[in-house]
């Protein structure tokens, strides 16, 4: 299971968010593993099962043009945005994991 915003589930199902990036101490997703996409912990309910094609680490502001895009969004600026509204500060130098992924039909 990975929790995401309401927000982004319709992005996950139109295939328009492949590419989340996550502030984990160690990675949580291993390539190949299958999860429910729930946007509340504790439910039983889920909107789609994501399959993960790549997990890895790097710096926040090492994101590309077209990682932004794989993550939903059209310019740095509106990600950039809505990541400082989930987790409360921009910082180009946080290791982030970045947990790539297909939806499973």
């Amino acid at each position: 299971m990975i929790l995401f915003k309401s927000h982004h589930v319709d992005m996950i199902k139109a295939g328009a968010k492949t590419q989340t990036r996550r502030v984990w101490k160690r990675p949580r997703a291993k390539i190949g593993s299958v999860h429910k996409v729930k946007t509340e912990l504790l439910s039983p309910n889920y909107h789609c099962l994501i399959r993960i094609v790549d997990v890895h680490q790097e710096r926040l502001g090492d994101i590309s043009v077209a990682d932004v895009w794989a993550e939903g969004y059209q310019t740095l600026d509106e990600y950039a945005e809505v990541w400082t509204s989930i987790n409360g500060v921009w910082d180009p130098d946080q290791l982030v994991y970045v947990v790539s992924f297909e939806v499973v039909r």
